[in-house]
């Protein structure tokens, strides 16, 4: 297969609909996984509220989800090498305490949980 043919057989048309493209805030994730898939799911949190609500679920395939990783790196990569590097020492300000992406902890071995 020469290169054009690939190229060809890589093009996809995506259609973005008008609800879509205004697309949802997040600044709260949570990221879980079974043996099967990822999800993420994607909340929105307001300071003094004890409340989230999931705006937006994605399952994907472990396959997909080291594929979407190495393709978000490299987006961002590209984003500081255009724009300077992201600055992640104002997520600790106290303005920001319980926001961000939460990622389960794994207990140790022998560790048990409550």
């Amino acid at each position: 297969m020469n290169n054009e043919e690939l190229n060809q057989q890589q093009q996809i048309n995506i259609e973005l609909g008008d609800k879509e493209a205004e697309g949802i805030y997040s600044n709260f994730a949570i990221l879980t996984h079974s043996p099967a898939e990822f999800i993420l799911d994607f909340t929105r949190i307001f300071p003094g509220t004890v409340k989230a609500k999931v705006m937006s679920r994605i399952i994907m395939t472990p396959q997909h989800a080291k594929m979407f990783l190495n393709a978000f790196k490299q987006t961002v990569d590209n984003y500081e090498n255009q724009f300077g590097e992201i600055n992640l020492n104002t997520m600790n300000h106290p303005s920001n305490q319980g926001f961000g992406f939460q990622v389960p902890v794994k207990p140790k071995k022998d560790e048990k949980i409550n």
